[in-house]
């Protein structure tokens, strides 16, 4: 495993409780794996091999399709709980005895759904560009679940607006990424279906609703967090990073400038960094 990369590690397959799981493994032999949740309409692909191979230095890295998003067979659930179970289903199928999640816009929500409703399965959590439920809405472009639909697959000009600052210097690193991001020829995961779309959209409707005592429940993640944002995130406001970090107790908080959702692309060496020196620190409590 310690060969392969984000470009070269094949596509498997696992069964289990009916649903064909696809995911990529690769990275270091020994470690905590740490599973990648992926944004909108994302699937393995989507992701930035600067990231993926940089953590997979000192780690093992599990890249994974949910049910129902691109190679993965079966359904996408409308509700991010449900979401978050088939992750169990998958880990526990791995027999992995416990993760490190790291949560990438709606993958953010699912990584907290999944520590509240799975705590024994984490060990610890990375939460980019996430909110909570029932998070802050101000600052979110009025168009930007529109823009993130509305083609079949995705374009440049669609990320470039979605995932950057319009400075040149933050354009200029998101067209790097997008060079970095189709990189990985073959075995590639197909675009996701109108299914997970319409489904993927209904759970960040619903996530947007409040239950119980608003942000109470992040005070029940006992687990290290990191959470990572850019300084102007126009899809997941970067005021919802600075409710993370204050409700969850165990949290830490960075944000890098003049950069939005797309800020773990923008500055790839330098998150994974700070995420490679999060994981493996020791605990901070005891």
């Amino acid at each position: 495993m310690g060969e392969l990369s984000h470009t070269s590690a094949p596509t498997e397959f696992l069964e289990a409780k009916g649903v064909r799981y696809a995911y990529r493994r690769f990275g270091a032999e020994r470690g905590t794996p740490l599973i990648f949740l992926q944004h909108l309409r994302g699937g393995m692909d989507h992701w930035d091999p600067l990231v993926t191979d940089g953590l997979a230095a000192n780690r093992p890295v599990i890249l994974f399709d949910n049910a129902g998003v691109a190679s993965s067979g079966g359904e996408t659930p409308g509700t991010v709980e449900e979401m978050a179970d088939h992750v169990a289903v998958f880990v526990e199928a791995l027999k992995l005895p416990r993760v490190d999640v790291l949560g990438l816009s709606i993958g953010g929500y699912v990584a907290q759904a999944f520590v509240l409703r799975h705590p024994d399965l984490v060990r610890r959590l990375v939460l980019v560009v996430t909110k909570p439920r029932g998070g802050e809405v101000e600052g979110r472009h009025p168009d930007a679940l529109t823009v993130a639909t509305r083609n079949e697959v995705p374009t440049l000009e669609d990320f470039l607006f979605l995932f950057f600052e319009p400075s040149q210097t933050s354009q200029r690193a998101g067209k790097a990424f997008w060079e970095r991001r189709h990189q990985r020829t073959v075995d590639v995961d197909p675009p996701v279906s109108e299914q997970t779309t319409r489904a993927q959209s209904a759970a960040i409707v619903d996530w947007q609703e409040v239950r119980g005592e608003r942000y109470a429940e992040l005070e029940r993640i006992d687990q290290p967090t990191l959470v990572v944002n850019g300084s102007h995130d126009i899809m997941v406001p970067t005021v919802n990073a600075y409710v993370l970090a204050q409700r969850i107790p165990q949290a830490q908080l960075v944000i890098y400038p003049d950069s939005g959702h797309g800020s773990l692309f923008q500055y790839p060496e330098l998150f994974v960094g700070h995420v490679s020196r999060f994981l493996d620190a020791e605990p901070a409590f005891r």
